[in-house]
């Protein structure tokens, strides 16, 4: 499986029109295939939505967008708001669980690492010897590598009733020397979060 990852930045103050004209288009594209979460900046890069899209391939990608926008149905009406747009095909890790429908959140907080050269391997190990301690904590939503877009990044997606629980059991997993686990600093350039809140139609709440 992989996901497909939209991200657009929009013009100040048109993120409620755009996910209600987004809402509207979708009724008719999902007949296509449908989406594994709808969010929104709520915390980190203002004015920003993600949609997240699961396909069993590139392949069925390609051939279920070309069949939505021949239909008609798609793409929703919203070009003229859009600043930027931003597509990775993320690649679950073979842990990760897979995005699901429910209510997880709705507070989720995305963790983006850009990885140096030939360490990513390592970092999946150094993660299993801590995983399940801390999922024990709370669950994730998912972990994936880049495999199209940029390179040598890595994303990991945790819902959260809201901020003092993220708080709560990011402290406690620190303190138990949980997470993050150890040695994994020099491993990365960069890294960055935000927090996400779901659109109302999004499957992932």
């Amino acid at each position: 499986m992989i996901y497909e990852f939209r991200t657009y930045d929009l013009a100040p103050g048109s993120v409620p029109e755009v996910i209600r004209r987004f809402g509207e288009a979708y009724e008719k594209r999902k007949a296509f295939s449908e989406l594994a979460a709808f969010f929104y900046t709520e915390i980190g890069p203002l004015n920003q939505i993600l949609h997240i899209w699961p396909y069993a391939d590139t392949k069925e990608r390609e051939e279920t967008r070309a069949e939505a926008v021949s239909s008609g149905a798609w793409p929703p009406k919203i070009k003229d708001y859009i600043l930027h747009q931003h597509v990775e095909i993320m690649i679950p890790w073979a842990f990760s669980p897979e995005l699901t429908p429910g209510n997880h959140g709705p507070f989720y907080e995305m963790r983006s690492y850009i990885c140096k050269p030939g360490t990513i391997n390592d970092t999946q190990e150094r993660w299993l010897t801590k995983y399940k301690e801390r999922i024990s904590l709370s669950p994730m939503s998912g972990v994936f590598s880049v495999d199209i877009g940029t390179a040598l990044k890595i994303v990991h997606l945790w819902p959260y009733q809201d901020l003092k629980e993220r708080s709560s059991i990011r402290n406690k997993a620190a303190d138990k020397g949980i997470w993050p686990p150890a040695g994994g600093g020099p491993d990365f350039f960069s890294q960055e979060n935000k927090i996400l809140l779901p659109a109302p139609f999004s499957p992932m709440q």
